[in-house]
């Protein structure tokens, strides 16, 4: 007689955390020396995982997926996760480092896999994160205790597909030190830092400095930077300054490519994206693939 595998429903914090730059490593150091990093990595994070009282679900190429009975003991994984991973010494020029997201909600639990709208968010979170950075809902934010909360900075929403409203994201600060803007009312409010956005296009640099001073890309002359790309939108993709963030939000129907210096390249599809030092954003084809990319600079 074969058992049917029952589900069950329970609240749980789902975690994603991507080891990146491990393409790279593949590439300079060889298959052996990179699988070697690699699974180093993925140790950390599954100790990490044990140590805050989390389960390892599966494992999928460079990442890892937890489940945890908390939003605290997440980000105490979370955290460790970082430290851990910063902790290692390069391998050969390439310095590994991971992607952490993680949100909280209701999961399907079937044998020990876990499903179900939590999980898709979380998946989503983690494309959202830098190589170093933890990112949250703000919706995850309100769970957590005073100790972690107060860690949080505010960021910016996306739009998630099945959702009618927009997501409020939020980034765990884990390093000692670093500027917070504090959630949730917190008693450290942050001044916002006098940003500066410059984009760079052919012969042409534009600046942005104030506060809501947005600027739009694309094809149509109206736009405050006009592109020669053939697969550009004619409005294709605004940026936003907000805060100290300087936020791009895509329009198009094509998405827009960001690469972000010593990053792998990023596709937006009507979401947004912080962007951060230096890189390249290129409208409608992967930056590989043109040479009509917008260069920017975020100091």
């Amino acid at each position: 007689m074969v058992t049917e595998p029952t589900d069950s429903t329970r609240h749980t914090t789902v975690l994603f955390a991507d080891v990146s730059e491990s393409s790279k490593l593949y590439e300079t150091a060889g298959d052996a020396t990179a699988s070697e990093a690699v699974a180093r990595c993925l140790e950390i994070l599954r100790r990490a995982t044990e140590a805050a009282g989390g389960r390892v679900v599966k494992t999928i190429g460079d990442e890892v997926m937890a489940a945890f009975g908390s939003a605290d003991s997440a980000a105490a994984a979370a955290a460790d996760m970082q430290g851990g991973i910063e902790a290692l010494a390069p391998v050969g020029d390439a310095k590994l480092g991971v992607r952490i997201g993680f949100h909280s909600g209701p999961v399907i639990q079937r044998d020990e896999d876990v499903f179900g709208d939590t999980v898709n968010l979380a998946s989503r979170l983690v494309g959202q994160a830098r190589k170093g950075q933890i990112i949250t809902s703000a919706e995850t934010v309100g769970l957590l205790g005073p100790i972690y909360r107060r860690t949080t900075r505010s960021l910016y929403s996306i739009q998630v597909k099945g959702r009618a409203e927009e997501v409020g994201l939020a980034e765990l600060v884990w390093r000692h030190g670093e500027d917070m803007t504090v959630m949730m009312g917190g008693p450290q409010a942050a001044r916002s830092k006098s940003a500066v956005l410059r984009l760079k296009y052919r012969d042409k640099e534009i600046v942005r400095r104030r506060d809501n001073d947005s600027i739009s890309i694309g094809r149509e002359a109206g736009c405050g930077l006009v592109v020669a790309d053939t697969m550009a939108s004619r409005q294709h993709c605004t940026i936003e300054r907000r805060g100290d963030k300087f936020v791009l939000r895509d329009h198009s129907s094509n998405g827009t490519y960001v690469t972000a210096e010593g990053d792998t390249e990023v596709l937006l599809r009507r979401e947004e994206f912080t962007l951060r030092k230096h890189g390249w954003i290129a409208c409608g084809q992967p930056r590989a693939g043109t040479s009509e990319t917008v260069e920017f600079f975020c100091d």
